[in-house]
């Protein structure tokens, strides 16, 4: 099964949720605030290395997160 990446229609929020091959979301509810129906987005694939760059636990530019799946970028 796959991770799908949604966005609440009423909050914004993103989360993920591993669901069955070609879940569109419209059975599910947001963890923040439980609209139904998030909208599924499309997911930046991410590879960690040891080479220069973003490597594991470098975070990114934008923010202080070592996790770059809970800025968005």
């Amino acid at each position: 099964m796959p991770i799908y990446e949604f966005r609440c229609n009423g909050c914004g929020n993103r989360f993920e949720k591993l669901c069955p091959v070609g879940t569109t979301g419209a059975d599910l509810k947001c963890p923040e605030c439980g609209k139904q129906a998030p909208e599924r987005v499309m997911s930046a694939f991410q590879a960690c290395g040891t080479g220069g760059g973003k490597g594991a636990g470098s975070g990114c530019g934008s923010c202080s997160s070592k996790s770059c799946g809970s800025c968005g970028h």
